[in-house]
C-alpha cells in the first residue's frame, strides 16, 4: 500500500522539512480558529491546537471516496514562552520589537506540538517537543534591521532561529528543527510507531541542525537496526 503524508499546513518551513522524509506528501491549510484553544499550559496548548488542525483535515478526507492509499495527517503548532507567558506572532512591528527586546539575552521555551492521524485505522499520536533557547545580546539596531526584513511578522516570538543574518540564538537545548516549527527527528520516531519507514539521509538531517546538539537526532543515529527504526516512550498513541 502506498503512503501519502498530508501536512496540515502551508508553512514553507514545514513543507521544506517534511520533504526530507522521502515520502510523497501534500500540503493543505487547516481552516480552524486557533484562538478557540485556551489551555493555560503552553505545552498542552500546542498539542490541542495541532489536534484541532489534524481533526479538521481528517473530517474533510472522511467525506471523500475510500482509497487504497494509506494517508497520514500531520499537524503541528509552535509556541514561544518567556517566564511562563505565551508569545505569539506579533501584531505589528512595534510588538515584534518589544518581544525581541524581552527575549534578548534570556532563556525561554519553545514548544512544538504534533499530531498524527492514520486515516485508515484511526490511530492517533500526540507529541510535544520542548526546547530551551537562550538568545544572544543583539543590539536595538540589529532588531530594527531584522524587523525591516519582514521575517519576524509570521513567527511565534518574532524570530526565526534559522535566519542567516540575524542569528538570534546563542544556546539551544533541544532539536533545532523543532524550534523551526517541525522536529523531523521527532516525526521520524512518531512515524515509526505507525510502522512507517522513512528515508531521510542522516547527513542531511544532521547538517540542518547547524552544529547545534540534538538529543533526538542522537536517538535516531544510535538505533542498532536503522536510523529510523526507533520509537519514543513519551509518545501517546490512542484510537
Amino acid at each position: 500500500m502506498s503512503i501519502n503524508l498530508i501536512l496540515a499546513s502551508q508553512s514553507p518551513r514545514r513543507r521544506e522539512l517534511i520533504q526530507l522524509l522521502g515520502i510523497p506528501f501534500q500540503s493543505i491549510a487547516a481552516d480552524v480558529d486557533e484562538s478557540s484553544v485556551d489551555h493555560p499550559d503552553p505545552a498542552i496548548n500546542v498539542i490541542q491546537t495541532a489536534e484541532l488542525k489534524a481533526a479538521a483535515i481528517a473530517d474533510s478526507f472522511h467525506q471523500q471516496p475510500v482509497t487504497t492509499e494509506r494517508r497520514i495527517i500531520i499537524a503541528a503548532d509552535t509556541a514561544v514562552t518567556l517566564d511562563g507567558k505565551l508569545m505569539g506572532k506579533p501584531v505589528d512591528q512595534a510588538d515584534a520589537h518589544q518581544m525581541l527586546q524581552h527575549l534578548r539575552g534570556r532563556t525561554h521555551h519553545v514548544h512544538t506540538g504534533m499530531t498524527l492521524i492514520d486515516l485508515a485505522s484511526g490511530e492517533q499520536i500526540n507529541e510535544v517537543h520542548s526546547a530551551l533557547v537562550t538568545m544572544r545580546e543583539y543590539s536595538d539596531r540589529e532588531i530594527a534591521s531584522y524587523i525591516a526584513t519582514g521575517d519576524p511578522m509570521d513567527k511565534a516570538g518574532s524570530y526565526a532561529i534559522q535566519h542567516p543574518k540575524f542569528r538570534p540564538v546563542a544556546q539551544l537545548d533541544g532539536c533545532y528543527l523543532g524550534v523551526m516549527g517541525l522536529s523531523i527527528c521527532h516525526l521520524v520516531q512518531a512515524l515509526a510507531q505507525l510502522k512507517i519507514p522513512t528515508s531521510a539521509p542522516m547527513d542531511q538531517l544532521l547538517a540542518l541542525h547547524h552544529q547545534y546538539h540534538c538529543p533526538l537526532y542522537e536517538q535516531l543515529d544510535a538505533s542498532p537496526h536503522s536510523s529510523f527504526d526507533v520509537g519514543s516512550p513519551s509518545i501517546e498513541a490512542r484510537r
